[in-house]
């Protein structure tokens, strides 16, 4: 199976490597990591405005994270995601999508896509939230705030 994963992965913390590792686990036809470009990132958190790394450092954390994580030697793709639905609505050499409950319900409108260009849908893959240790969910927006950090230690 071919596998896409997705996100602005800044800063990457251990919520984005449940998700990298479900695609490497799960991509045995290979998997393609969409980062989203500076300015789709920008673009897409008017409501939460905070500091994003810039794609190469973001590219190069995901690389590295890829590499600890890959215990199956997958082969691995980076595309830049420039738009709400990147390149996965057009590619038909896809078949599954790593997602987090947050992103789950857009996988229908994406498949609905897909539909309408006669391919087949993408099988999604949910990967439940990781907790920080307040029991709420780890995010980078939380990392960001100095809440907490990457592994989901409240700080201060």
């Amino acid at each position: 199976m071919r596998v896409v994963v997705a996100g602005t992965f800044g800063p990457l913390h251990d919520g984005h490597r449940a998700l990298l590792r479900a695609a490497l686990e799960r991509g045995d036809e290979g998997v393609v990591v969409g980062i989203t470009s500076d300015a789709f990132a920008a673009s897409s958190r008017r409501d939460d405005p905070r500091p994003i790394p810039p794609y190469e450092e973001r590219e190069r954390r995901v690389l590295a994270e890829i590499d600890a994580l890959d215990e199956w030697n997958r082969e691995v793709e980076v595309r830049t995601v420039s738009d709400e639905y990147g390149f996965a609505d057009d590619d038909p050499s896809l078949d599954a999508l790593v997602v987090s409950p947050e992103t789950d319900d857009e996988v229908a409108e994406l498949n609905r896509r897909r539909a309408e260009r006669g391919m087949d849908p993408l099988r999604p893959i949910v990967v439940p939230y990781v907790l920080a240790e307040d029991g709420e969910r780890i995010s980078s927006t939380r990392i960001a705030r100095g809440e907490i950090d990457e592994h989901g230690n409240l700080l201060g």
